[in-house]
């Protein structure tokens, strides 16, 4: 009889024909004037990431997922499709709402969806759309029990769908813990896929058994020791910071692979200070998580530089701009660290 993990191999080869990606990006969601989504300036951006990451995540929480509305999330599925299909990517779609029920009622919306998109059925449909897996969080609550979790999400992988498991304390307010974890994998074939934001990285850390589910890390900051190839326990990345250092990123995971861990770490550590540096910036801002700030602050001056000072702030999912003060300041700590793009992807 195939093992559990034998039939995830399978499927993950099936889904991933070229491999799958190393480096995943949570795309920004950018927003006009009117504070409606502007997909032009996504899709512009996406096609300058693309270059060199081939796996996204779309809506998740650097692109607002948290935030958008239910005809927001829709339309970003069917934006993401579209791009997905035409550039040829590997996509994790976010359904993250707080409650299960909830994910279910997007999830069955969404495979509708598709389904007309692309006038196939079941898996059939996820593989003409570039649907890798579907990416769910564990139901929010600080008070949430290792079972109801456990109860709750199994939920969502008893559908035999392709799945993402995304934690993300920082929202939900509780985590996945190892053993619960270890026990979804040995049930759930289709279990394919993890990404940790925590910071703690108690899963990818423990002893129990990941089943050949490819692990990914989303912390940022210190990239290159994290990674298999250089001793650690991730077999990618899924960051905020691939919208504005797709390329720097790329290559601290080329670099490891090759054995140049110096030129890993060098690189490593200048997008970790960039990042850190703007993310002190937009830390207490009333509006949108800093995550999603720091990253727009940064993607400003690689879209519009030598111009991007003179021009307003990036908008935000709350109809108000990033401040000038705060876009001056970004400029400055790119340039001090020699990230500064000579013509932006919009010039």
């Amino acid at each position: 009889m195939n093992s559990k993990a034998d039939i995830r191999r399978r499927l993950i080869a099936g889904l991933f024909p070229r491999g799958v990606p190393r480096l995943w990006c949570p795309l920004l969601t950018h927003y006009g004037d009117d504070g409606s989504i502007d997909l032009s300036r996504m899709s512009a951006h996406l096609a300058h990431v693309s270059q060199w990451v081939k796996g996204y995540l779309i809506p998740g929480t650097t692109g607002d997922g948290w935030e958008l509305d239910h005809g927001e999330t829709m339309e970003l599925v069917r934006f993401s499709v579209a791009e997905a299909r035409k550039r040829d990517l590997a996509l994790l779609l976010g359904i993250l709402r707080p409650e299960t029920a909830a994910v279910e009622r997007v999830l069955d919306e969404i495979i509708t969806l598709i389904e007309a998109i692309t006038g196939r059925k079941g898996l059939g449909c996820l593989n003409e759309a570039r649907i890798a897996a579907f990416t769910v969080c564990p139901p929010k609550g600080q008070a949430l029990t290792q079972e109801g979790i456990e109860h709750d999400l199994s939920r969502v992988l008893g559908r035999g769908l392709p799945t993402a498991l995304y934690q993300l304390p920082q929202v939900t307010e509780n985590e996945v813990a190892p053993v619960t974890f270890g026990r979804l994998v040995k049930k759930y074939s289709n279990l394919i896929f993890f990404k940790d934001t925590s910071g703690h990285d108690r899963v990818a850390l423990s002893a129990v058994d990941k089943g050949g589910v490819f692990l990914t890390r989303g912390a940022e900051g210190d990239y290159a020791k994290w990674l298999k190839a250089s001793g650690g326990p991730y077999d990618g990345f899924l960051l905020s910071t691939a919208n504005c250092f797709p390329g720097h990123l790329l290559a601290v995971i080329d670099d490891i692979e090759r054995g140049d861990i110096q030129a890993a770490g060098e690189t490593s550590d200048r997008v970790t200070t960039a990042f850190h540096r703007v993310f002190a910036l937009v830390e207490r801002m009333a509006h949108g998580n800093p995550f999603t700030n720091a990253n727009k602050a940064i993607d400003h001056y690689f879209a519009f530089e030598p111009s991007a000072r003179k021009k307003e702030g990036p908008m935000l999912h709350a109809g108000v701009r990033i401040s000038p003060d705060t876009i001056s300041a970004t400029g400055d700590i790119l340039a001090h660290l020699d990230f500064m793009p000579r013509k932006g992807y919009l010039q």
